[in-house]
């Protein structure tokens, strides 16, 4: 009897399903797309309704041939690729590559890889969605045409292997565009004063409060010091009275699952990840790992989705655990349900959740590597915690009054206390650039209750510019104008990184002179494009599209009859760019002319000066200033052939000391072997393993660890 013919796109996958599925199945992977546009042409026939020229790449040949061959001895065929408009027209791909529909074909789709998921989307097949897969066409085909009618422009004006790109320029006009906020930043000068107050006769401890304006009346101003030596020289002789006492609840409620954007911010905050390995680690999570003796299972639901539903069995399953485990003081009175506030969200997946929440990350942890279960503890912590009860606090708020014989000066304290911890004991949600004001516990006191003063306090601060975006705060700001979709977030920010157009330092994205330049030639000459609402407004008619309820082929001729106008007069516009050589700072050893750092294809590389009568180029190499913890020599930064940044001794390869972690300068305090950062305010010993706070050992390293 001949057997079924399965066809998913990764090998990981393969392997998932064959154990669900058993000896009645073929399991073949695709491995990604087996059809696409060609490479060294547009592949876009404009003049006839703009149809794709699509073509098999030469390294897919042997992949679609070996399928032919699996489908011509199946009894059917079953396409189990990605549950999105990607996965959709992978499927598409593979009937029109490989012609599948000779035989009976159908098309699965699962959420999570799971044998009930699987078994049930195998009893309930559905024929391919093309809404889905001329959504996906459209988007390809709209990229197509700005990618290689723009980029050779930037070609002939800037440099070679430049690109532009409808949402990749977009998302570099903000970063641009925050960059000039900052440059533009005049800082303002401003002073608050707090005095440290004491109850009278009391052993309770003092707490502070702030001169505040009068209540309902304009802000408080101190705009210098002179203002405010004049206010604590007023303060000193006054009499302070507790003016009103004010006590209220305040509930949090938990953050909703994850959703793709949410997940790549939260990974970047608490892991440090970048949303480009975020989805790498998130996708070997969903495909499936062996887990004990019952081989490859999956983990997680589908990772790219921008929905926060959850399946109505899964709620049930994680409220019978914190029932279980927490007790029923932490279980709501029902079910929480989140409401989508994503820019043309769809609610066709779930939010990314565990399998199975009774899969604790502590008992699988010995089968995940280390990024594994960090981002798998991450998912099943956050989605636990969104179905408990709500944390519980009292605010105590006291208006305090200084009063001489010719003023009143009014300050206020508050104070917050946990009642009930709720969510809060297993998970919560960081924050982006959030300054927590340092409280005081207040004591309790009466209205009229007369207060010592025992000292003041002025301080000095400056308005700080916007700060510059994060992965995490950057991929949120795209998210809320509707920039790109969950698949692309990553890519996008790889891309602007990859083309040299923005770098990371501490963290944050700084463009390059290369990135504004290529951002003010996009606002000047493009810019409707790179526009952020004309770029949500794409999204959103793509969506109508993958939803039946537009055609792609007006849409296109929407776009590019005033596209083809705007590249008309910018190609007659647009004046070639000469940037300034970045120096090397290291002479060629050929023929002794300074070397300077260029963008090549594959990203930066230092060249000689005398180029074409000199040809030397090598790649950079960036001292940090740690020696190797081998030979002493020193430890450079280098960037490896898959565009990782790794770390290695200078005297390779006498010397073949290498690591992916950043060393820093300061040695172990307990050993004094090498530390590397391992998370963002955390660092570790290679050589003793322990672990220890940056700020700590930045501030008294001598003491760390004694």
């Amino acid at each position: 009897m001949a057997k079924k013919l399965v066809i998913v796109e990764s090998p990981a996958k393969t392997r998932t399903l064959s154990r669900i599925l058993g000896p009645t199945y073929i399991i073949k992977a695709s491995l990604g797309h087996v059809r696409d546009l060609p490479k060294s042409v547009l592949g876009v026939e404009v003049d006839n309704d703009f149809a794709p020229k699509y073509v098999v790449p030469k390294e897919k040949k042997k992949v679609v041939k070996e399928l032919i061959q699996a489908a011509g001895q199946s009894s059917a065929v079953y396409l189990a690729t990605d549950p999105d408009r990607e996965g959709e027209a992978i499927s598409w791909h593979l009937v029109e590559a490989a012609g599948l529909d000779r035989v009976p074909l159908h098309r699965v789709v699962f959420n999570e890889i799971t044998e009930k998921a699987v078994k049930e989307a195998f009893r309930h097949p559905r024929s391919i969605n093309m809404n889905l897969v001329l959504a996906q066409q459209t988007r390809r085909i709209l990229d197509r045409l700005v990618g290689y009618k723009v980029s050779p422009l930037l070609w002939k004006t800037v440099q070679r292997g430049l690109s532009a790109g409808r949402v990749q320029s977009a998302a570099l006009k903000m970063v641009a565009d925050r960059e000039r906020e900052v440059e533009g930043f005049t800082p303002v000068e401003y002073w608050s004063i707090d005095a440290e107050l004491k109850k009278k006769r009391s052993k309770a401890p003092s707490f502070r409060a702030e001169l505040v304006g009068p209540v309902g009346g304009p802000k408080l101003n101190i705009g210098n010091q002179r203002e405010a030596n004049g206010l604590v020289a007023g303060m000193k002789g006054a009499d302070y009275s507790v003016a009103k006492v004010g006590q209220r609840p305040l509930t949090r409620n938990p953050a909703p699952p994850f959703i793709t954007s949410t997940l790549q911010q939260e990974a970047w905050r608490k892991c440090g990840f970048s949303a480009e390995h975020t989805m790498s680690v998130a996708q070997q999570l969903y495909e499936g790992l062996a887990v004990g003796g019952k081989g490859e299972v999956g983990l997680i639901t589908y990772m790219r989705t921008d929905s926060t539903r959850v399946a109505d069995e899964a709620l049930a399953e994680t409220r019978d655990f914190i029932a279980r485990e927490y007790g029923p003081t932490f279980l709501p009175a029902k079910p929480r349900s989140f409401t989508k506030k994503v820019k043309g969200a769809q609610d066709a997946h779930e939010a990314i959740r565990p399998s199975g929440v009774s899969r604790r990350p502590e008992e699988i942890k010995r089968y995940l590597s280390p990024h594994q279960f960090r981002l798998y503890e991450l998912i099943w912590k956050r989605m636990v915690a969104s179905q408990m009860a709500s944390a519980r606090f009292t605010v105590v708020t006291v208006e305090i009054e200084a009063r001489t014989s010719a003023t009143k000066y009014p300050l206020r304290a508050s104070s917050s206390s946990l009642d009930f911890p709720g969510f809060t004991t297993l998970y919560q949600e960081t924050r982006d650039d959030e300054e927590d004001r340092k409280e005081s516990p207040i004591p309790k006191l009466e209205q009229g209750e007369s207060l010592d003063l025992t000292g003041l306090f002025p301080e000095q601060h400056f308005t700080q510019p916007p700060p510059r975006y994060t992965e995490a705060t950057l991929i949120k700001a795209m998210e809320e104008h509707g920039i790109g979709r969950p698949s692309t977030y990553a890519p996008t920010l790889s891309t602007i990184m990859k083309r040299g157009y923005v770098e990371k330092e501490g963290g944050r994205f700084m463009p390059q002179e290369l990135g504004l330049v290529v951002a003010d030639l996009m606002a000047e000459h493009f810019d409707w494009i790179v526009d952020l609402g004309f770029t949500a407004l794409v999204e959103s008619k793509l969506d109508q599209i993958a939803q039946g309820e537009r055609e792609w082929v007006p849409l296109m001729n929407e776009f590019y009859i005033p596209f083809q106008k705007t590249l008309e007069r910018a190609t007659s516009r647009m004046e070639k760019i000469k940037l300034a050589d970045e120096p090397a700072g290291e002479d060629c050893p050929n023929c002794g002319r300074p070397m300077i750092i260029k963008m090549g294809r594959f990203g930066k590389f230092v060249a000689c000066t005398g180029f074409p009568e000199c040809k030397t180029t090598k790649p950079i190499q960036t001292k940090i200033g740690v020696a190797c913890p081998e030979c002493g020599g020193d430890l450079l930064q280098k960037i490896s052939k898959k565009k990782r940044t790794f770390y290695a001794c200078s005297n390779f390869p006498k010397c073949s000391f290498a690591i992916g972690k950043k060393p820093l300068a300061q040695a172990c305090p307990a050993c004094g072997g090498l530390l590397t950062q391992y998370r963002k305010q955390e660092a570790r010993c290679q050589k003793c393993e322990q672990q220890f706070n940056l700020e700590e050992i930045e501030r008294k390293p001598a003491e760390v660890g004694t």
